[in-house]
């Protein structure tokens, strides 16, 4: 490998992440605009992401724009504020907490507005890639951006009108010291302008005293009233002749890709469940001759928006389309367009295989799963067109209609599993992954009957388990039990790491128990939309 990076480096490649990238196999190379980075088995990975690139960009045009509001911007984050593996999938290289590192560095300029709605907690809405509630959601941001040492400012109970579920939650903020506020509906939201700008409106929610001069207005979930409380905050600054300004922050779609691209329409897939389009914008275009991607609900509420904006500011020209608004140059980071779009198909399927799924069990419509084959048909994709998808079915074919799973690893070798009488088969696939990862001959057992039977026992007899089979985290359980006192045990255990980022296809429905453990593990899941039996319950 020495060898190699030497020559290399003669060629005139830049190495960065590294003080002796002779000695780190996880760092990045440049070729122009293609970047790499060295997989676990040596073997070079295509990012399409430079995500140090793109930290400095947002970073300065969020400084940029700061300055051109007089040293006050209230910027509206959407998306999500850390775990946005969604992009991670998409952008190759993008880091999941991208904008949690880019506050850790403006930390001396930022401080943190949470919005949750009063709707949103009465139904204990839920966040579907973490499984908890929204309000849960929230105070566990509070206290990670806490932690790291970003100033959060207060709380937002946003469209109360007398929840007995945002009460108690209230109540809960008030218990544990954090600062809160409650916006009430305003009446003729958001068609009346002449009442919203007044002090009957705007001016009837409470000022929120904030002292630095980025002010992030976040939120668990979408609906939580992030703009509603933005424009307020604009209207009470310039009430106290402070000349603040609104921007919004949100990586999709990603303005200056082409409407159809992959990536956009990943997006799209990925809200398919709200209907939301991408559309090219008509403001944009018509005021700069400039093309450019924004989606339908900031296209349509726009007009509002620069209304209320330039009845706030005195100015009619603050901004000129949605696209003005925003701060995101992610497309600007984008090295490698094949590998981006070659992501974006995967995750696509991705959606409409969960999507599927969902519906199976109750909890989507037709229109979404529509939608999706839709999507699906623009880039002429099919559920086969996932690789793991094929070796999954035929392992299942190959046993006689059992379960069965299939892992793909990082250097694209494919890894099946099936259900046996004590574990699922999921768990069989990752036994089996690891197993080749570690070299491990396929007859040698990581775990011996002896040691999985009294876990099953203690599941069935003890916590009166519905299910007779161990599940993925039974098993690593008892395979860590293993690795302390066995020595191929514990090889196994070390290659479990680099499952992440992997794909993982099952011929059936997933059990929950299974589905967070691999979730968690960073494997990327779908399943076949099929009930593992003509059971009622499904859990």
């Amino acid at each position: 490998m020495s060898y190699f990076l030497a020559f290399l480096m003669s060629k005139g490649y830049i190495f960065a992440n590294s003080e002796n990238p002779l000695e780190n196999r996880h760092f990045f190379w440049y070729d122009f605009k293609v970047i790499y980075r060295f997989g676990e088995r040596g073997d070079i990975v295509p990012l399409g992401f430079d995500n140090t690139l793109y930290m400095k960009k947002q970073k300065e045009h969020i400084a940029e724009r700061i300055s051109k509001f007089n040293g006050k911007l209230y910027l509206e984050f959407g998306g999500k504020l850390f775990d946005d593996y969604h992009a991670a999938r998409v952008l190759p290289g993008f880091e999941p907490d991208a904008k949690m590192r880019l506050l850790c560095e403006m930390r001396d300029e930022v401080e943190v507005i949470f919005c949750i709605s009063a709707a949103n907690i009465e139904k204990t809405k839920v966040r579907a890639d973490l499984g908890i509630s929204y309000e849960m959601d929230l105070l566990r941001q509070i206290d990670i951006l806490t932690g790291l040492g970003i100033a959060v400012n207060s709380v937002v109970i946003t469209q109360y009108s007398g929840q007995t579920a945002a009460d108690a939650f209230v109540q809960k903020l008030n218990a544990r010291g954090v600062t809160n506020y409650i916006h009430r509906p305003i009446a003729g939201y958001p068609s009346d302008v002449d009442h919203i700008v007044s002090d009957a409106g705007y001016g009837s929610n409470p000022y929120i005293v904030t002292t630095k001069p980025l002010v992030v207005v976040t939120a668990p979930g979408p609906g939580s009233g992030k703009l509603a409380t933005c424009l307020s905050q604009v209207y009470h600054e310039h009430q106290r002749g402070i000349i603040a300004g609104y921007g919004k922050y949100e990586t999709f779609p990603v303005w200056n890709l082409p409407l159809k691209h992959p990536v956009n329409l990943a997006y799209e897939a990925a809200t398919a469940d709200l209907q939301d389009v991408n559309m090219i914008d008509p403001f944009h275009l018509e005021a700069y001759g400039v093309t450019t991607v924004n989606y339908n609900r900031d296209v349509e509420a726009f007009p509002i928006v620069r209304t209320i904006l330039s009845r706030i500011t005195g100015d009619d020209k603050f901004y000129c389309s949605p696209t003005d608004m925003g701060v995101n140059m992610a497309g600007y980071a984008i090295v490698n367009d094949e590998v981006c779009q070659e992501a974006s198909k995967q995750e696509i399927i991705r959606r409409y295989y969960k999507g599927l799924c969902d519906l199976k069990q109750g909890r989507e419509t037709t229109d979404t799963i529509d939608k999706l084959k839709m999507i699906m048909q623009q880039l002429q994709l099919k559920p086969e067109d996932r690789p793991v998808v094929l070796p999954a079915l035929a392992k299942q074919a190959a046993c006689g209609g059992a379960p069965a799973a299939a892992i793909r690893l990082p250097d694209g070798r494919i890894i099946t599993g099936k259900a046996t009488r004590l574990m699922s088969a999921c768990s069989g696939a990752v036994l089996n992954a690891i197993k080749v990862l570690a070299d491990i001959p396929k007859e040698v057992l990581l775990m011996s009957p002896q040691i999985l039977e009294p876990v099953l026992k203690l599941k069935l007899d003890l916590l009166h388990s519905h299910s007779s089979v161990l599940k993925t985290d039974d098993v690593l359980t008892a395979l860590y039990i293993c690795a302390a006192s066995d020595e191929t045990a514990a090889c196994a255990v070390a290659k479990l790491p680099l499952l992440r980022g992997c794909d993982l296809h099952s011929t059936q429905l997933i059990h929950s128990g299974d589905e967070s453990t691999l979730r968690k593990m960073g494997l990327n899941i779908t399943c076949e939309p099929q009930f593992p039996d003509k059971s009622l319950y499904f859990g």
